[in-house]
């Protein structure tokens, strides 16, 4: 995270010039630090931009379920007319998120889902005859929403592979302005075949874990008059400051991390406040979204506050768990391709290591491809270990305290056609790994059953086939070997020796 300034706690997040009684009749708790204090992301996740309620100076906000507010006169309120436009609830969580954010002053919007605020962000960066600029792996709801419904309109789609960024820096580390020019991005925002306002990078990218060096982003961003957005719902302030690196929007799913139990929708954008143009973008955002009724929910709203104060605690274990279920992963004989940011054996992990402190909880990996007599084989099997876990749980989310498992090809990432999926590395056969927060050991041994499992299954089906002898790698591959959490997560219980698993 970024270092905070004094008056961290009180990071703005309500609507400009709407003084809610509820934010304004109490003070800050704690009082505002003294002068050069730097509180911890730890301390402003439990304590950042929260004021206690005036009921009974209750320490958790309450619930404001009204639909509506009374008025003293036409015109004399405090702020809160009706909860489509703003809501105190929604404002206490708005103001803990832009304090928590680390990067002030910060505005921060609240949304009923992740996919509302992107909705926001992109229409207030468009309009007929313009177009967005993408990374080209992002979430499947981010494809269908400009593809399907922006393009209806007149709004075109530009998906640009923004990996080669980290390449555009000296012997130094710094940014070479003649090299990045030439980047894939550098070369789409100079065609100025159609206005560009907005460039909308993940990193890391879902489910591939790429990842796009975001300071050179904001850099070809802003030399082109445009700004830049980044989903860091992956990692969230906690890992990655990506407005201290440049970006002009963080844009965050509060489903996964920030809430983490599974228990909510919502989204947010957080937008730095840098200039009177970036105040303006704000306000456009809270029109726009009580227009659109995407604002987030009073109890969903309430119980995200609770999430979010153990956000740092909870990611920093999410990532070490990962860590270590991708390092045995990586050691079993059965297991291919397997991507972390913060693999040794990760294509970008010099860039991971720059602009994260850590590598957060998601690890997606493939059954290697040598022990399949074909790509639809090797997809099958992985679809039979998907169904095999007893402790991973299948299900469409990630980001909370249990071990989730996805199929993005007919899950998350059904959006894209086959081919295209193909070359962006979403295989058939990808699996992608939310690790939660048991024992990574447990994860490990399940998966490891669950490997076990769907070779021999394969086997069996080649075995009926009459094929029997085709399935003896399987056959060796698969078996009950013990995973090893216990022993530490570099040690892969099994070793190679002359093309041959050694128990």
């Amino acid at each position: 995270m970024p270092t905070p300034p004094s008056d961290a706690f009180a990071a703005s997040g309500s609507s400009p010039g709407a003084p809610s009684s509820i934010h304004t009749s109490l003070p800050l708790v704690p009082p505002r630090p003294p002068h050069g204090h730097t509180p911890g992301p730890q301390t402003l996740a439990v304590r950042g931009g929260r004021r206690p309620s005036p009921d009974a100076a209750a320490l958790l906000p309450g619930i404001c379920q009204s639909t509506t507010f009374a008025q003293r006169a036409v015109g004399d309120h405090d702020g809160q007319t009706y909860s489509r436009c703003g809501n105190p609830t929604v404002d206490a969580l708005e103001s803990a998120l832009a304090a928590f954010e680390g990067t002030a002053p910060t505005h921060a919007i609240a949304y009923g889902t992740g996919m509302a605020a992107l909705v926001g962000l992109v229409l207030a960066h468009t309009a007929a005859g313009e177009r967005v600029v993408l990374s080209r792996t992002v979430y499947g709801g981010t494809v269908r929403l400009v593809r399907e419904l922006l393009e209806r309109f007149d709004v075109r789609a530009h998906f640009v592979d923004t990996t080669d960024l980290f390449g555009a820096r000296d012997a130094e580390g710094e940014l070479d302005p003649a090299r990045l020019a030439i980047t894939e991005l550098g070369r789409a925002l100079a065609d100025r075949s159609r206005p560009t306002r907005l460039v909308l990078v993940e990193s890391p990218a879902n489910p591939t874990l790429e990842l796009t060096d975001i300071e050179a982003a904001a850099h070809l961003a802003h030399t082109a008059g445009a700004r830049l957005a980044v989903d860091n719902t992956f990692l969230t302030a906690t890992l990655q400051p990506v407005l201290a690196l440049g970006a002009d929007v963080a844009v965050l799913s509060t489903t996964k991390y920030v809430d983490g139990h599974n228990a909510t929708t919502g989204g947010a954008l957080l937008v730095a406040d840098r200039s009177p143009a970036h105040s303006e973008l704000a306000r456009i955002l809270r029109h726009e979204r009580g227009v659109l009724g995407s604002i987030q929910k009073p109890f969903e709203a309430w119980l995200t506050l609770q999430g979010l104060k153990t956000l740092p605690l909870r990611l920093e274990q999410h990532s070490r768990n990962a860590l270590a279920v991708a390092r045995f992963l990586e050691g079993h004989p059965a297991v291919g391709r397997v991507r972390h940011p913060f693999l040794e054996s990760f294509e970008q992990s010099g860039l991971a290591r720059r602009q994260q402190s850590g590598g957060g909880g998601i690890v997606s990996f493939e059954l290697a491809g040598h022990l399949f007599r074909s790509p639809a084989e090797r997809s099958e099997a992985a679809r039979r270990l998907l169904a095999s876990t007893r402790l991973c749980t299948l299900a469409e989310n990630l980001g909370a305290t249990e071990t989730l498992v996805t199929h993005p090809a007919t899950m998350t990432h059904a959006s894209y056609a086959a081919a295209e999926r193909e070359r962006l590395g979403i295989t058939d056969g990808l699996i992608r790994l939310s690790v939660g927060l048991e024992d990574p050991g447990d994860v490990e041994r399940d998966l490891a059953r669950a490997i076990d499992l769907a070779l021999a299954s394969v086997a069996e089906e080649r075995a009926t086939d009459g094929r029997a002898d085709d399935g003896r790698a399987l056959d060796e591959s698969a078996s009950d070997r013990p995973a090893t959490g216990d022993r530490g997560p570099e040690t892969t219980g099994t070793t190679r020796s002359a093309g041959k698993v050694q128990r």
